[in-house]
Parts: C-alpha cells; structure tokens; sequence
C-alpha cells in the first residue's frame, strides 16, 4: 500500500531550495552586479538624483522606506516558507541533519557579534549594532560557490544553504526582540487577532491562497503602525500558509499544496527583483568627504572582522569540534579545507547585514555610511578568502 501510495504521487517535488541550486545561484550574481552599480552611481554625476529618489515621499513613506519595509516583507515571506518548507520535508526534517548547519550557524552568529562588542564596548550608541556581522548572505554566498563549478560538492552547497536558512531564523529572532520601536497596544493586538484568523483558515483547510494574501497584507499595516519592524509580519504569514492541499494527496511533498505553489511563484520575483532592489538602495555609499579615519572606526572596523574573523571562527571551530566529538560527520564527498573554505564564506553578509545596520542606526546617516563600508569590506574579503581556498585546493574527480 506504502508503495501504491508513492507511485500515485509521482516524483518528489523539488524545493526551490534545490531549483536555486540547480540554476547556479544565478540571483547572487545579478545581486553582486546591483550592488556594484550601486557604488558607481553613488559616487557618479547621478549620485544627487540616486539619493534625492530614495528620500522621495509616497503614500507617507520615503522609497527607502518602502523597500525595507515593504519589498523586504515579500522577501522575509519567502524566507519563512523556506524555513517551513525545509523544516518538515527538506535538508532540516531531521535532526540529525540539523546538528551539523545547526551548530555551524549559531556559533556563526555569536562569534561574530563578540568580535563587534569588542572593538565597541564602552559605548552605547554603536553597541546597538552588535547583530550586524552576525548574518549571512545566500544569494552571495552561493554565487560565489557557482563561481567554483565541480570544485564544491553539492554537499557543501546543501550545507551552505542549511546554515544560511537557520542563520535567517536567527536574524528573525534578534529583529523581533531587540530591533522595535515603542510598540502601539491597538496596533498590535489587531496584529494578534488577524494571526489569529490566519491561523483559523489553516486549522479549517482552507487551501485557496487569495484569503492568506489578503488578510497578510491587512497584518503588514498592523505590524507597521504597531512599532514591530513589518518585515516580521511577511514570517508570520508563511508560517500559517497550509503545507498540505484539502484537496490533494496527503504528506507534505504535495506540489500543489498552497505553501508550494505560493513558494515557487515568489521565487523569481524575490531573487531577480526583491533583493537586487534592496541591494542597489543600500549598498550606495559616496566616498566624497569621507575621512579615511572613519574607515578605522569600531563601527566599520568590527562589522568587518566580524565577518571576515568571527564568521570563519564561529563557523568552522564549531563544525570541526563537532564533527571531531563524533556528534555529526563532514557533508558527503567534502574535506575539512573545504568545509573551512565554506565558513570562509559566510563571511559575506551583505542583504540581511545591511538591514540588521539600517534598523540599527536609522536615525544616524554619519553610522549608516560606515555600516554599509563594514558590511562591504567585510563581503568582499570573504568571498575573496573564500573563493581562493577553493581554487588553490586540488579540484576533485
């Protein structure tokens, strides 16, 4: 009957998780390419009317403003899909799949931040960035592992991405507990009673997705007037969407269950549109007047070795301590250098980096500026260090 029942569902879907790898991380290049276009324009003839339309008004919001809360919520939703996705039909449905990124990415998350604290203990104001180095970018990371061809097994990318999901979930957290204003009670309790409704529609197997979208984009106003960053409201929607279609087969491998189809049409939208748009408005920095001592502030100065130190430290002392003890073994067809050349670059933490940096220090554009030099110098470095290790490794047959 086991069997019959397979047969019937056909083929195991594919996670776009697994389309992303397919198709060598293509978003990340086209990330790397708006965030160097961003640079050029910003220090351009153009760099006026760059900044001018950033700070340019509709419907209440800056255009900055609007990306980072609005397109980032679509972003963050596809983010809590993936986590979902992953967690119960994926490279995390297990725990002993967990251990390994699990391990991997909370020591890349703690190490990091230590690196920042220290370089900026004694004061307060820019202590409010310790999160900063603690992200990692996917859609970088694994562009630049596409870069490398047959040299990275697929193992590692599997690794790369697991660790990368558990580090946004992470960010998630932190976002959530340390990065709101003062909240509005109204605002945030007609937030609860509508997650109260989304929830609803799940429990009754509701599989029609234009009920979901509707009341989400009702939740993103609540969660916006609340004082909860609203990005946080796109997590909380993909975590009530339904894994499993009424009408279909069982399990959770159904490619037609809700969760999937609204997964696999964000995809492009997010990685070729979304994230290229965030990081073409965010990684604009005009060198004209910087001072080159401000290079060698703590901001920029721990957000970088955050990354380029504390990532590689946290990522890989953890993983080789844990696959030494014997809790879990190297991913399949992968050599310890490799799996160090992998922490390496996790170093780059461009998207989530930047945004952890903007909700930072929003009300200071003088911080703003060297986050964004931190967070770049920091990327760059890594995926630099990382990509060496890869080349200078013997490629393996």
């Amino acid at each position: 009957m086991m069997t019959t029942n397979n047969a019937l569902r056909g083929p195991r879907p594919k996670s776009v998780l697994r389309d992303f790898l397919e198709s060598e991380a293509a978003g990340g290049l086209i990330l790397m390419g708006a965030a160097a276009l961003a640079l050029v324009v910003a220090n351009s003839p153009l760099s006026g009317f760059y900044f001018e339309t950033l700070h340019f008004y509709v419907f209440g919001l800056s255009i900055e403003h609007w990306i980072s809360d609005g397109l980032m919520a679509v972003f963050f939703l596809l983010v809590g899909l993936e986590i979902k996705r992953e967690m119960l039909d994926g490279q995390l449905s297990t725990w002993p799949q967990r251990i390994l990124p699990g391990v991997a990415a909370a020591g890349g998350m703690v190490a990091p931040a230590l690196v920042y604290v220290a370089f900026n203990l004694g004061n307060a104001e820019t202590l409010r960035g310790w999160a900063i180095p603690a992200a990692t970018d996917i859609a970088f990371a694994l562009g630049v592992l596409s870069l490398l061809g047959s040299r990275v097994p697929a193992s590692l990318k599997v690794f790369l991405t697991a660790l990368a999901i558990i580090d946004d979930l992470g960010a998630v957290v932190i976002i959530a507990l340390f990065y709101t204003a003062d909240l509005s009670l109204p605002a945030l309790g007609l937030a609860a009673c509508l997650l109260v409704c989304l929830i609803g529609l799940n429990h009754f197997g509701v599989g029609k997705l234009w009920p979901y979208l509707i009341l989400g984009a009702v939740l993103w106003v609540a969660v916006l007037q609340s004082g909860v960053h609203a990005t946080l409201a796109g997590v909380a929607l993909a975590l009530t969407i339904p894994v499993r279609h009424p009408s279909g087969p069982g399990g959770t491998d159904n490619p037609h269950s809700p969760l999937h189809s609204l997964e696999h049409a964000m995809h492009p939208w997010v990685g070729y549109g979304v994230v290229p748009i965030f990081g073409f408005a965010n990684a604009g920095v005009s060198f004209t007047g910087l001072e080159a001592s401000a290079l060698a502030g703590p901001v920029p100065l721990g957000i970088a070795l955050g990354l380029i130190v504390g990532k590689q430290i946290g990522v890989f002392g953890t993983a080789w301590a844990t696959v030494g003890l014997g809790y879990a073994g190297l991913p399949e067809g992968a050599t310890m250098p490799q799996l160090y050349g992998v922490a390496l670059l996790c170093g780059i933490g461009f998207t989530m980096s930047l945004f952890i940096g903007g909700l930072a220090f929003a009300g200071s554009p003088e911080l703003s500026d060297v986050v964004k030099i931190g967070v770049l110098g920091g990327s760059i470095i890594s995926g630099f260090a990382g990509w060496m290790v890869f080349r200078l490794l013997p490629e393996r047959g």
